[in-house]
Protein backbone atom coordinates (compact mmCIF):
# COMPACT_ATOMS: atom_id res chain seq x y z
CA UNK A 1 0.00 0.00 0.00
CA UNK A 2 1.42 3.38 -0.95
CA UNK A 3 1.74 6.43 1.23
CA UNK A 4 -0.02 9.79 0.70
CA UNK A 5 3.31 11.15 -0.53
CA UNK A 6 3.85 8.56 -3.28
CA UNK A 7 2.11 10.70 -5.90
CA UNK A 8 4.61 13.50 -5.36
CA UNK A 9 7.57 11.46 -6.60
CA UNK A 10 10.95 13.06 -5.93
CA UNK A 11 9.32 15.93 -4.00
CA UNK A 12 7.94 13.61 -1.30
CA UNK A 13 11.16 13.55 0.73
CA UNK A 14 11.32 17.35 0.64
CA UNK A 15 7.72 17.60 1.89
CA UNK A 16 8.46 15.20 4.75
CA UNK A 17 11.56 17.21 5.71
CA UNK A 18 9.59 20.46 5.58
CA UNK A 19 6.90 18.93 7.79
CA UNK A 20 9.54 17.97 10.36
CA UNK A 21 11.03 21.46 10.21
CA UNK A 22 7.57 22.92 10.73
CA UNK A 23 7.04 20.85 13.86
CA UNK A 24 10.46 21.87 15.14
CA UNK A 25 9.73 25.52 14.43
CA UNK A 26 6.40 25.41 16.27
CA UNK A 27 8.06 23.75 19.27
CA UNK A 28 10.82 26.37 19.40
CA UNK A 29 8.34 29.24 19.05
CA UNK A 30 6.21 27.96 21.93
CA UNK A 31 9.28 27.42 24.13
CA UNK A 32 10.61 30.91 23.42
CA UNK A 33 7.20 32.48 24.04
CA UNK A 34 7.15 30.95 27.50
CA UNK A 35 10.72 32.06 28.18
CA UNK A 36 10.59 35.57 26.71
CA UNK A 37 7.08 36.68 27.67
CA UNK A 38 8.13 37.74 31.21
CA UNK A 39 11.66 38.84 30.17
CA UNK A 40 10.75 42.53 30.06
CA UNK A 41 8.36 42.53 33.02
CA UNK A 42 8.83 43.93 36.52
CA UNK A 43 9.74 47.50 35.65
CA UNK A 44 7.59 49.02 38.39
CA UNK A 45 9.02 46.58 40.92
CA UNK A 46 12.59 47.51 39.97
CA UNK A 47 11.72 51.18 40.20
CA UNK A 48 10.37 50.66 43.72
CA UNK A 49 13.48 48.68 44.68
CA UNK A 50 15.74 51.46 43.43
CA UNK A 51 13.70 54.01 45.34
CA UNK A 52 14.16 51.94 48.51
CA UNK A 53 17.89 51.80 47.80
CA UNK A 54 18.03 55.55 47.27
CA UNK A 55 16.22 56.03 50.57
CA UNK A 56 18.76 53.87 52.38
CA UNK A 57 16.56 50.81 52.95
CA UNK A 58 18.80 48.24 51.29
CA UNK A 59 17.08 45.27 52.88
CA UNK A 60 13.70 46.24 51.46
CA UNK A 61 15.25 46.94 48.06
CA UNK A 62 16.85 43.50 47.86
CA UNK A 63 13.74 41.78 49.18
CA UNK A 64 11.56 43.26 46.42
CA UNK A 65 13.44 41.48 43.65
CA UNK A 66 15.01 38.56 45.51
CA UNK A 67 12.68 35.87 44.15
CA UNK A 68 12.13 37.35 40.69
CA UNK A 69 12.97 35.31 37.58
CA UNK A 70 13.20 38.37 35.31
CA UNK A 71 16.76 38.76 33.91
CA UNK A 72 17.04 42.43 34.84
CA UNK A 73 15.88 41.67 38.39
CA UNK A 74 18.43 38.88 38.79
CA UNK A 75 21.32 41.08 37.69
CA UNK A 76 20.08 44.02 39.78
CA UNK A 77 19.69 41.84 42.85
CA UNK A 78 23.24 40.55 42.49
CA UNK A 79 24.50 44.12 42.13
CA UNK A 80 22.70 45.19 45.30
CA UNK A 81 23.99 42.19 47.24
CA UNK A 82 27.54 42.81 46.03
CA UNK A 83 27.41 46.49 46.99
CA UNK A 84 26.07 45.57 50.42
CA UNK A 85 29.03 43.22 50.83
CA UNK A 86 31.43 46.01 49.90
CA UNK A 87 32.75 44.61 46.60
CA UNK A 88 34.75 47.35 44.79
CA UNK A 89 33.06 49.08 41.88
CA UNK A 90 35.56 48.17 39.15
CA UNK A 91 35.47 44.37 39.55
CA UNK A 92 31.75 44.53 40.24
CA UNK A 93 31.08 46.27 36.93
CA UNK A 94 33.02 43.56 35.08
CA UNK A 95 31.06 40.86 36.86
CA UNK A 96 27.77 42.58 36.11
CA UNK A 97 28.71 42.78 32.45
CA UNK A 98 29.51 39.06 32.47
CA UNK A 99 26.22 38.20 34.14
CA UNK A 100 24.30 40.42 31.75
CA UNK A 101 25.92 38.69 28.80
CA UNK A 102 25.03 35.30 30.26
CA UNK A 103 21.40 36.35 30.58
CA UNK A 104 21.36 37.49 26.95
CA UNK A 105 22.99 34.28 25.75
CA UNK A 106 20.29 32.33 27.57
CA UNK A 107 17.55 34.47 26.01
CA UNK A 108 19.06 34.15 22.53
CA UNK A 109 19.23 30.36 22.64
CA UNK A 110 17.36 28.70 19.74
CA UNK A 111 16.81 32.02 17.97
CA UNK A 112 19.51 31.07 15.45
CA UNK A 113 17.67 27.80 14.85
CA UNK A 114 14.54 29.73 13.88
CA UNK A 115 16.60 31.95 11.60
CA UNK A 116 18.15 28.87 10.01
CA UNK A 117 14.73 27.31 9.40
CA UNK A 118 13.51 30.58 7.88
CA UNK A 119 16.50 30.59 5.54
CA UNK A 120 16.61 26.91 4.57
CA UNK A 121 12.90 26.09 4.22
CA UNK A 122 12.32 28.19 1.05
CA UNK A 123 15.46 26.72 -0.51
CA UNK A 124 14.25 23.20 0.21
CA UNK A 125 10.87 24.10 -1.26
CA UNK A 126 12.53 25.40 -4.39
CA UNK A 127 14.65 22.25 -4.62
CA UNK A 128 11.51 20.13 -4.38
CA UNK A 129 9.89 22.16 -7.14
CA UNK A 130 12.91 21.77 -9.42
CA UNK A 131 13.02 18.01 -8.81
CA UNK A 132 9.29 17.75 -9.43
CA UNK A 133 9.52 19.72 -12.67
CA UNK A 134 12.38 17.54 -13.88
CA UNK A 135 10.30 14.45 -13.13
CA UNK A 136 7.27 15.90 -14.92
CA UNK A 137 9.19 16.65 -18.10
CA UNK A 138 10.90 13.27 -17.99
CA UNK A 139 7.47 11.64 -17.83
CA UNK A 140 6.35 13.81 -20.75
CA UNK A 141 9.37 12.74 -22.78
CA UNK A 142 8.78 9.07 -22.02
CA UNK A 143 5.16 9.41 -23.10
CA UNK A 144 6.42 10.57 -26.52
CA UNK A 145 3.64 13.03 -26.96
CA UNK A 146 0.88 10.75 -25.69
CA UNK A 147 0.52 12.67 -22.43
CA UNK A 148 -2.13 15.38 -22.42
CA UNK A 149 -1.91 18.83 -20.89
CA UNK A 150 -3.85 17.83 -17.76
CA UNK A 151 -1.27 15.19 -16.84
CA UNK A 152 1.55 17.69 -17.23
CA UNK A 153 -0.35 20.32 -15.25
CA UNK A 154 -0.93 17.83 -12.44
CA UNK A 155 2.79 17.15 -12.19
CA UNK A 156 3.59 20.86 -12.19
CA UNK A 157 1.20 21.80 -9.38
CA UNK A 158 2.50 18.94 -7.28
CA UNK A 159 6.04 20.24 -7.84
CA UNK A 160 5.07 23.83 -7.00
CA UNK A 161 3.46 22.61 -3.79
CA UNK A 162 6.90 22.19 -2.20
CA UNK A 163 7.70 25.86 -2.77
CA UNK A 164 4.45 26.85 -1.09
CA UNK A 165 5.19 24.46 1.79
CA UNK A 166 8.67 25.93 2.17
CA UNK A 167 7.28 29.45 2.40
CA UNK A 168 4.61 28.37 4.89
CA UNK A 169 7.36 26.98 7.11
CA UNK A 170 9.75 29.90 6.65
CA UNK A 171 7.43 32.87 7.15
CA UNK A 172 6.29 32.10 10.73
CA UNK A 173 9.86 31.23 11.71
CA UNK A 174 11.21 34.49 10.28
CA UNK A 175 8.48 36.60 11.90
CA UNK A 176 8.94 34.88 15.27
CA UNK A 177 12.72 35.27 15.15
CA UNK A 178 12.36 39.00 14.45
CA UNK A 179 9.82 39.57 17.23
CA UNK A 180 11.86 37.54 19.71
CA UNK A 181 15.03 39.47 18.83
CA UNK A 182 13.21 42.75 19.49
CA UNK A 183 12.01 41.50 22.85
CA UNK A 184 15.52 40.37 23.78
CA UNK A 185 16.81 43.84 22.91
CA UNK A 186 14.25 45.34 25.29
CA UNK A 187 15.34 42.89 28.00
CA UNK A 188 18.96 43.94 27.46
CA UNK A 189 17.97 47.59 27.77
CA UNK A 190 16.14 46.80 31.01
CA UNK A 191 19.25 45.16 32.46
CA UNK A 192 21.50 48.04 31.43
CA UNK A 193 19.06 50.69 32.65
CA UNK A 194 18.52 49.09 36.06
CA UNK A 195 22.21 48.52 36.75
CA UNK A 196 23.22 51.97 35.49
CA UNK A 197 20.66 53.67 37.73
CA UNK A 198 21.82 51.66 40.74
CA UNK A 199 25.48 52.52 40.13
CA UNK A 200 24.56 56.18 39.68
CA UNK A 201 22.72 56.19 43.00
CA UNK A 202 25.67 54.49 44.65
CA UNK A 203 28.18 56.95 43.20
CA UNK A 204 26.36 59.95 44.69
CA UNK A 205 26.60 58.63 48.23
Amino acid sequence: MGTPFDSFGNSAAILVLLALMSLMSVGVILAKLIQLWPATAGRSNRTAALQDWRGGDRTAAERRIASSKVPADRVLHYAMTALTQGIPTAPLERELERRGNEELIRLNSLIRLLELIAMVAPLLGLLGTVLGMIQSFQDLELAQGAANASVLAGGIWQALLTTAAGLLVAIPAAVAAGLFAARIDRAAQSIESAVSELMLIQSTR
